[in-house]
């Protein structure tokens, strides 16, 4: 029997297997340099295909698959969702935000291209994300599309994403319950968003939106813990990104406020309740499954 290499076994394998799909669906939609401006066009593309794992929209495309059985229904609106993750990173990186030089291992968007055309590569990945959930091309019913641009603006909005970051740069957050909420707001509501959006696409019912909305919830408090601990000890090599640059850029992590030891039973918990909240499906769970648990056994 042939052994899988190591990093094969710690990395699902819905990540490489969906990720395919997804890499086309976002070329697709983002279109070529002759439709609109070259300098705009190459910072969408440098910052939408510079190697992330692609983790929300393989969400949304798994959620999809537990409600219908199928994931292609869900590409669009994976596409759409991980378009908004892509701004707020090139967002997020700008000097006057967290002043990041280096994302995914490469130099951050606005060191290749400049604050004004990353902040404007980022404007239009937002406005694409809302464009591909409206368009006819994508498949939706009026109100499908509808009940989905209304999740995304909520799960990237004021009371999202960006709510949490201005938690995040309003200074040092010192209990871990107020941290709790800036994460579920900036990390959380986007992976609530991909868990929803594709459980829509798939026509799932009101208790299936729920449970995988609970999925999503815990998924995410999972995921930024295990973030949190990567700052600290993980390899650069790995994770793409300088070796504490949270605590150095003043921001409160999980470490910092609890300790390492409880950050780990908190994300080993936070993977329970959402492995709970898959209970309500019978079968075609594997991966989600899979996925919760690799997220805090990452190494990037």
């Amino acid at each position: 029997m042939v052994r899988r290499p190591r990093a094969d076994i710690l990395r699902p394998r819905c990540l490489d297997d969906l990720r395919s799909p997804v890499e086309e669906e976002l070329n697709r939609w983002l279109g070529t340099e002759d439709e609109i401006e070259p300098a705009l066009a190459k910072a969408m593309r440098y910052s939408v295909f510079s190697g992330g794992k692609r983790v929300r929209p393989v969400l949304a495309l798994l959620a999809c698959r537990v409600v219908s059985g199928h994931f292609e229904a869900a590409l669009p609106a994976a596409c759409a969702v991980e378009m908004i993750h892509t701004y707020s990173l090139i967002h997020d990186d700008l000097p006057c935000m967290d002043d990041d030089d280096m994302r995914r291992g490469k130099p951050t968007t606005h060191r290749v291209f400049g604050e004004a055309v990353a902040v404007l590569a980022g404007d239009a990945l937002q406005a694409l994300a809302f464009e591909i959930l409206s368009d006819r091309r994508s498949g939706y019913t009026p109100e499908q599309g509808l009940r989905m641009v209304n999740e995304l603006a909520w799960a990237c909005g004021s009371t999202g994403m960006v709510g949490g970051q201005v938690l995040d740069i309003g200074g040092e957050v010192g209990e871990p319950e107020l941290l709790d909420r800036l994460h579920a707001m900036k990390t959380g509501a986007l992976f609530q968003a991909s868990m929803r959006l594709g459980a829509i696409a798939g026509g799932g019912d009101a208790a299936s939106v729920k449970a995988l909305t609970e999925y999503g919830k815990e998924f995410g408090l999972a995921f930024q813990i295990a973030d949190d601990v990567l700052d600290v000890v993980g390899d650069p090599e790995k994770t793409g990104r300088y070796a504490g640059s949270d605590v150095q850029g003043g921001r409160s992590t999980y470490p910092l406020l609890v300790g390492m030891t409880q950050s780990h039973a908190m994300a080993r918990e936070a993977v329970e309740r959402g492995l709970r909240a898959l209970g309500l499906f019978n079968g075609r769970t594997g991966d989600l499954q899979e996925l919760m648990e690799y997220v805090i056994r990452r190494e990037g």
